[in-house]
């Protein structure tokens, strides 16, 4: 394949240019262009388009096994695909509970069946499974990278399923007995159950966010960080979401510490969930402007490294049926991408930033492998983006199977027209077409298990 005449983001900074992929590599990048056809290359014509690394969503639920009716793998990376996000990692919170290494290599089986995009799979913590968990990632002593298997992740705070570590003890046997990235869902559960007396009876949206507060926040946050400190662990904060943990962390994180936003937590307020209602519940919640600012502050200065969605699609008939009923969380994998290009093109921030935020960021964080970027010899996991092409999104738009986002009705500018996995197109959208665009190629030997480098 040949791209020709592409507005490319290379190292930092946006250059004309070709670029040739051979074998699902980038084989050659030619700023200022010039490179010709060869042989039957199909040949891809990006006047007036941005080619930057595909997205790599760190933090996915994907609902299989056990719930497909919300989402599988499959769907889930359509959706993905769609967004130009090229690889994913998801979450162990499924029915059963990815907490055993079979467990985990089923899911791996099933995406390299269903799978238009790259994927990876964190294994879930219980008190009782260490060895499962040093089966998958390894010891302190021997780590030990496994292809698929991107880390251990840990709910510190009851938000899904049966997936809970709180008690001292366990957690220092994880953090002590195992190797790899441990990402953890930062609440404090006792603080959330000796408050939840005080919220059982509020049938308002805003109730949400003041049970489970930033004080919640902070406590598991703190208390992550010594256990990481302790264990010399490196420790991924999941989804960030308040002023008083972003601003800790600024003096308090150390090498050893990374962590993440997603889109919504730097859009949305409190005023917008009062607004949009259930739709934008999830956990931890949406807060308010001085957190979303402060976020948007510490994402520029390098305290948060990178940007993901918490992906986690329930049915519209369960969103509708108010707070507190209706479920946590929000699909968002296919709408990532042109939300932050929006933010880009009001002058928030540049597209540059998003590249390092989206693709150079999680590789990063997690030692993906041949990733992020825009480099010969790096995997041809390459998009190409038309940032003039400015679209409102509807529910009837999305490919998530639940059918719904919290962005409808709001126009987003920056729409993927290529998303190329592997060097092959999975998706295309066209300027003038229907918003939800065109997938492409069957799913066999298209996404492939990432590879790590983390020990």
């Amino acid at each position: 394949m040949l791209i020709k005449n592409a507005e490319m983001l290379v190292d930092g900074n946006i250059a004309f240019g070709d670029m040739r992929i051979e074998n699902g590599t980038i084989h050659t990048v030619a700023i200022g262009g010039g490179l010709t056809k060869i042989n039957d290359e199909r040949i891809i014509d990006a006047e007036g388009l941005h080619l930057l690394p595909g997205v790599i969503d760190p933090q996915v639920h994907f609902r299989e096994p056990g719930q497909s009716e919300k989402e599988d793998i499959g769907s889930g990376s359509r959706a993905a695909a769609a967004g130009g996000v090229t690889s994913f990692l998801d979450m162990p919170n499924n029915n059963p509970s990815a907490t055993t290494l079979e467990s985990i290599n089923n899911k791996i089986n099933s995406a390299n069946k269903s799978s238009v995009t790259n994927y990876g799979f964190f294994i879930g913590a219980t008190p009782t499974n260490l060895n499962e968990l040093q089966k998958a990632v390894g010891t302190r002593e021997k780590p030990h990278n496994v292809d698929g298997i991107c880390g251990t992740k840990i709910f510190m705070g009851s938000s899904t399923g049966d997936l809970l570590v709180n008690e001292q003890d366990a957690l220092e046997k994880i953090f002590a007995g195992t190797g790899g990235v441990i990402a953890v869902h930062a609440e404090d559960e006792d603080r959330l159950k000796s408050r939840k007396p005080d919220f059982e009876n509020r049938i308002d949206v805003a109730a949400h966010a003041e049970w489970r507060d930033d004080k919640t926040a902070l406590i598991a946050t703190k208390r992550a960080v010594e256990l990481s400190r302790n264990h010399s662990h490196k420790l991924h904060i999941l989804h960030l979401t308040s002023k008083v943990e972003a601003d800790w962390l600024a003096d308090n994180k150390g090498k050893l510490i990374t962590t993440e936003v997603c889109p919504q937590h730097l859009t949305f307020d409190d005023n917008d969930v009062i607004e949009r209602g259930t739709r934008l519940i999830m956990n931890p919640p949406i807060r308010y402007a001085e957190d979303r600012e402060t976020l948007w502050r510490r994402l520029k200065d390098g305290t948060i490294d990178c940007i993901a969605t918490d992906h986690a699609p329930h049915t519209l008939e369960n969103k509708l049926l108010g707070f507190p009923k209706a479920h946590s969380g929000m699909p968002g994998v296919e709408t990532s991408l042109p939300m932050m290009l929006t933010h880009a093109s009001d002058g928030k921030c540049s597209i540059s930033d998003v590249v390092r935020w989206m693709c150079e960021g999680p590789a990063k964080v997690y030692g993906i492998q041949n990733k992020g970027y825009l480099e010969e010899g790096k995997d041809a996991d390459v998009i190409l983006v038309d940032m003039e092409n400015s679209r409102v999104m509807q529910d009837k738009d999305v490919w998530s199977r639940v059918g719904w986002t919290a962005y409808a009705g709001m126009e987003m500018t920056g729409w993927p027209t290529y998303t190329i996995v592997n060097g092959k197109v999975v998706h295309t959208r066209d300027r003038g077409g229907e918003l939800r665009g065109n997938a492409i190629s069957d799913p066999m030997s298209l996404g492939k298990a990432l590879k790590f480098g983390i020990n």
